[in-house]
């Protein structure tokens, strides 16, 4: 208890005035675990710790998207294409301020000088929003039927769009959402087939060596002499045009996984060759314990702090590329929602022009792949025992 209670005091301290806090500051560092070492390092990346509860909040919103959303990804509304975002407000000139929060109606106009038509605020008509509203049903995490959505008028006949429609009256936060599922786990699947891949194969070529070793690292080689981008392109378009939606999404998992496996495993393997000689290494293979024992229990935990920092960077790469194959009409297709799928309606300039909100989408992507990176940086930085 007095061990902890002096790791907290020393991990919450910055500046140390007395000999006994110098003393057990020495001590709190050897005993400390490489995790807990770690996690100090971390905690003084300040854009990580910024990252974290941000990408938390983005697959918090992708697991909870049915709930959260104001309608259903395939709802459309007739009479609202292609709407700008609605304001939320809580003030007006009639009435004043209000604690609960409103938007204006919408009204659509034809543009007598483009002769395209418009969506004009329309004041006289005033829509509170509530908490909680009866909507369109769905299956709240694809167990229990329910209508309840978090925000809404409660009105059919007022929808709330927060960041407009598509072409097709489709809400766009709504659609943004649900594709979230599809962009943000398919970095978090496809990173864990590409770990499985590259450990297992670079474990083998840095453990036995030989011709294992030579066989393996001419197909990394091979892998990556060709451009990553043209065989991404190749191998999804070889994909059957009949598969369903969840058989493209796990086909390109696997085309992503059989591609960005090899950078892992050339780094396993440089440490599998500098650990197999070590002195663990070598009493464990004296004590009987088989090649894959010692490989699982002992060489592998000694750089796992690597192995992490590795995998949270080829999160948002992967992530980026799905997004590429999808917009251009390679990846997934509709009617699966994700964030490429979605930006396919902003293929254009003229479109980008006057439907500028089409491009939602690429700001959450943006904003993954960064804290992504922010993530990745600091725990770099914390598994960095030279720092």
């Amino acid at each position: 208890m007095k061990k902890s209670r002096t790791w907290l005091r020393l991990d919450r301290s910055k500046t140390v005035s007395s000999p006994e806090h110098t003393q057990d500051l020495r001590q709190g560092f050897e005993f400390a675990s490489q995790w807990r070492l770690m996690w100090w390092k971390f905690r003084k990346h300040k854009l990580a710790m910024i990252a974290v509860p941000v990408l938390l909040l983005l697959y918090l919103s992708a697991i909870f998207c049915d709930f959260l959303s104001p309608t259903l990804p395939t709802s459309r509304f007739a009479d609202y294409k292609n709407a700008p975002p609605q304001g939320i407000h809580f003030y007006d000139k009639e009435s004043g301020f209000s604690l609960r929060p409103f938007v204006y109606g919408m009204k659509m106009e034809m543009n007598k000088e483009t002769f395209r038509r418009q969506f004009t605020t329309d004041k006289s008509k005033k829509y509170p929003l509530h908490l909680f509203v009866k909507g369109d049903p769905y299956s709240f995490l694809g167990l229990f039927p329910t209508t309840t959505h978090l925000i809404g008028t409660g009105n059919p006949d007022a929808p709330f769009f927060l960041m407009g429609t598509d072409s097709l009256g489709r809400d766009l936060l709504t659609r943004i959402l649900y594709g979230a599922r599809i962009s943000l786990s398919f970095g978090i699947v496809g990173v864990l087939l590409t770990l499985a891949l590259g450990l297992l194969l670079g474990g083998l070529s840095g453990y036995f060596g030989g011709f294992v070793d030579v066989v393996i690292q001419r197909l990394i080689d091979l892998l990556i002499c060709i451009p990553t981008i043209p065989l991404w392109m190749a191998l999804a378009a070889a994909l059957p045009q009949d598969w369903t939606s969840v058989q493209l999404y796990f086909g390109m998992i696997i085309i992503f996984s059989a591609i960005n496996w090899t950078d892992l495993a050339r780094v396993v393997r440089g440490k599998m060759l500098s650990l197999r000689e070590e002195d663990f290494t070598l009493a464990a293979r004296l004590g009987g314990a088989s090649n894959l024992r010692i490989i699982r229990k002992h060489m592998l935990p000694s750089f796992s702090s690597y192995i992490i920092v590795i995998a949270t960077m080829a999160i948002p790469s992967t992530i980026l590329g799905e997004t590429a194959l999808s917009f251009l009409g390679l990846g997934m297709q509709a009617p699966a929602v994700s964030w490429g799928v979605l930006l396919q309606d902003a293929q254009n300039l003229q479109t980008v022009a006057h439907e500028p909100w089409l491009l939602w989408p690429a700001a959450f992507i943006v904003v993954s792949v960064l804290m992504f990176n922010f993530v990745g940086d600091g725990l770099r930085d914390a598994a960095d025992p030279y720092k």
